[in-house]
């Protein structure tokens, strides 16, 4: 059997021949690609010339390029496009890659290599990026055992092997409790508030369920309209409570012990080390660079953003009390907020959807892109795709002809996981552009309307579209430094700067238009989405700042045993809430971002990264929003560097000084 993954790619731009993979193609694969990566190895430690940085750490970084791409498809899909066949696939994957890093991680002859060349190199002859690589590469195997004992390092396989199918685990139990539950409705009484887009979204959904009615899911285009325009409370309500109950029910997806077992183990495994915690161990290398300097900026934001939550809540409660809604429960705040803002600003989101047609907004910010960096993005149908809601476009450079391909995934579906991110497929290197994809889950067309967004996915898409540029735009010489490939707490600068634009009256212009009159939005409605922008900041700040505490309460030094993990975070979490807390739900065995993602004791990063977009931003307003001069220093020294040199080195070379931290306080209307 010929086995696609392991043949050239024979595709424009060797891009991934999806229609001809099959499941059972994966493993083989993998398998037989990470024993070339281990020959490899052998390969550079069993030379005879003194250990060098062409000879050893060069090498190095381009070994395994078969392994990272073939997890790469096999992890992008698992997440976009899922199945039992494939989550299996994974299981299976996930133990190999950790045993194969480990093998890597801990080969003493190859540390012994990298130490010398560490240790007897003239850092003066190296340039930046080859001093970050080498210093990278050497912390990098220091942080991940390579001075422990034989024993030591078979303890620390075992803990990365199970925390690596703890993760996935725990994955597949949010996603399996999130597509079980269902509001199917047959009454028209019941569907009041909902907007006309949303009835015919659920009026869809139940058709393809063979269903009389409407049917509402857990997915976010079906979920978060239920809880904003739904006049029905008890339907609210039950909406709400199930999806605060995603891997909290008593079930097989029940993820309290997974919880458990992986802050056991991580903190383990950094005690292992030599650190206190697993925070500790993380922050070493952010920007943050301490679990106390990560809570002091929580605090510092919390103090500022507290006395503005306040004031907002009793607003709501006010609010509400005149809607006959009291007191406030979880199930209430969406709804109660929307109506509070419709009053406020004379404006209802549902009347700006109509403006905010999919395809015209996602040219419009490729418009913006091109504005800024010179970029032009052309559908290309030939190329092979995982589902034929993909569309993969290829990216030109004004100056560079072709740059990358980018892959966009927009719609909700069976076997794709909630919420958006961006991946990649092939990374940038000297001599290859990359192959980037973004994913999210968008309000569908209906019979009667093309797909149309709520503002929130606009400024989802940018933020992913950020994510995206960061790959896109990468000019490293190693891979292992390129795009996003940068402290945790820098990484969200590219995306979080990029929802920016959809505020600005210039861009609005490129990406807002009427479906059906082709009108652009009007100006009065401009200025209310500007100011609607700092609506209820207080609020949200401590919602961001209360998931960031919760993260380090699970990975911080004070963390002991958890006996009681909905205990635990009810008391993490009191300081930022104002409803009652619910019996029933569970923030943390949802928590994907730091139980399956990369965010474990780097949620607040989130805040930290807007600090420094915030600021960021204020030049561009200062010089232009499209201003080419600091557009051109953007990419020159953030969005081309990737990881090449200390985020904060970078960040005054483009701003010309330190971030200004009151920057977001005024963003936010919190100063």
């Amino acid at each position: 059997m010929t086995n696609p993954l392991l043949q050239k790619f024979r595709t424009p731009y060797q891009a991934v021949p999806f229609h001809q993979i099959k499941n059972n193609h994966f493993i083989p694969a993998l398998k037989k690609s990470i024993q070339i990566a281990l020959n490899e190895i052998d390969i550079i430690v069993n030379q005879k010339e003194e250990p060098s940085f062409s000879n050893t750490l060069i090498p190095l970084d381009n070994c395994g390029m078969l392994v990272s791409r073939i997890s790469s498809i096999i992890f992008n899909l698992n997440s976009a496009e899922t199945s039992k066949e494939l989550q299996q696939v994974s299981q299976k994957a996930a133990p190999l890659l950790t045993q194969f890093q480990n093998d890597i991680r801990l080969n003493e002859k190859l540390f012994e290599r990298i130490k010398k060349v560490y240790e007897s190199t003239d850092s003066n002859k190296l340039c930046a990026e080859e001093k970050t690589l080498l210093e990278k590469k050497f912390k990098g195997f220091v942080r991940n055992g390579a001075l422990f004992s034989r024993k030591e390092k078979e303890k620390l396989r075992e803990i990365d092997t199970s925390l690596a199918q703890l993760s996935l685990t725990f994955g597949e139990n949010v996603l399996a409790d999130t597509q079980a539950f269902t509001i199917h409705l047959t009454q028209k009484r019941d569907l009041a508030g909902l907007p006309d887009n949303v009835i015919e979204m659920a009026a869809a959904t139940a058709e393809q369920r063979k269903l009389e009615g409407w049917v509402f899911t857990l997915d976010y285009p079906s979920y978060v309209p239920f809880m904003t325009y739904a006049e029905n409370r008890e339907l609210r309500k039950e909406m709400g409570l199930a999806f605060g109950k995603r891997g909290f029910q008593e079930n097989s997806q029940n993820n309290i012990e997974n919880i458990k077992e992986i802050i056991r183990l991580r903190k383990e495994r950094a005690s292992l080390l030599g650190f206190s915690s697993h925070a500790a161990f993380v922050l070493e290398e952010r920007m943050a660079k301490s679990e106390n300097e990560a809570f002091q900026f929580l605090d510092k934001l919390y103090e500022k953003a507290l006395p503005a939550a306040k004031k907002e809540w009793r607003a709501m409660e006010e609010f509400g009390s005149k809607l006959g809604i009291s007191p406030l429960e979880s199930w209430d705040t969406t709804f109660v907020g929307e109506k509070l803002k419709q009053k406020k600003f004379s404006l209802d989101e549902q009347l700006l959807k109509p403006y905010l047609p999919l395809n015209h907004v996602l040219q419009g910010m490729f418009s913006i892109a091109k504005k800024l960096y010179g970029l032009s993005f052309k559908a290309n149908e030939s190329l092979p795709v995982y589902h034929n809601e993909v569309t993969v476009y290829e990216v030109t450079h004004e100056n560079k002809g072709f740059y990358a391909l980018l892959y966009t995934d927009f719609f909700p579906r069976q076997g794709k996981r909630n919420g958006a991110w961006m991946t990649s497929y092939l990374p940038q290197k000297k001599g290859q552009r990359p192959h980037i994809s973004i994913v999210c889950n968008f309000s569908r067309a209906t019979k009667k309307q093309p797909s149309l967004l709520t503002f929130q996915e606009v400024s989802t898409m940018f933020h992913e579209f950020g994510h995206a540029l960061h790959g896109i735009l990468a000019e490293t010489i190693y891979s292992g430094l390129s795009g996003t490939n940068v402290f945790w707490d820098f990484v969200e600068l590219p995306s979080q700067i990029m929802e920016n634009w959809c505020y600005q009256p210039e861009a609005l212009a490129l990406f807002t238009k009427h479906y059906e009159t082709g009108d652009t939005l009007p100006l009065n409605f401009i200025k209310k989405i500007k100011k609607m922008a700092q609506f209820q900041q207080g609020l949200q700040t401590l919602r961001q700042i209360g998931f960031g505490f919760l993260d380090l309460s699970y990975h911080g030094e004070k963390i002991n045993k958890i006996v009681d993990i909905k205990n635990h975070e009810k008391v993490i979490l009191d300081k930022v809430q104002f409803t009652e807390d619910q019996p029933n739900n569970c923030t943390s065995t949802a928590f994907s971002h730091i139980f399956q993602g990369g965010y474990a004791a780097g949620y607040y990063s989130y805040k930290w990264a807007e600090v420094l977009d915030a600021d960021a931003f204020e030049l561009f307003l200062e010089k232009g929003i499209f201003d080419a001069e600091t557009a051109q220093s953007f990419v020159k020294n953030i969005l081309s560097k990737g990881g090449t040199e200390h985020p904060m080195i970078l960040y005054k070379r483009f701003r010309g000084r330190a971030p200004d931290p009151e920057a977001l306080l005024r963003r936010a209307g919190l100063k």
